[in-house]
């Protein structure tokens, strides 16, 4: 599962976004406890604009570990953009 993460994050920075995708949910196919591609993947969906999804791993995330800082930011982040887009009708 690591190592599936960790490819899907190489894939992430080259902005291969699909395939990056494709590693985390193996990864998390592997071993659904680890909340790090949750994480990975929420934030691939979330810069997709894809935001119920990225906010579904990131609560997944803090389900998983609720000491996950960086997930709540997210999370947080994600509940704004989506409001925001809403607002102006996109």
């Amino acid at each position: 599962a690591a190592a599936l993460n960790d490819r899907g994050l190489c894939r992430y920075l080259r902005v291969e976004f699909a395939a990056a995708l494709q590693d985390y949910a193996a990864a998390i196919e592997c071993q659904p406890s680890f909340e790090v591609p949750y994480y990975n993947r929420g934030l691939v969906l979330y810069r997709l604009g894809c935001f119920d999804e990225a906010m579904e791993d990131f609560r997944k995330v803090l389900e998983l570990n609720p000491q996950f800082e960086d997930a709540a930011l997210s999370l947080k982040q994600a509940i704004l953009d989506k409001e925001e887009k809403q607002k102006r009708g996109y």
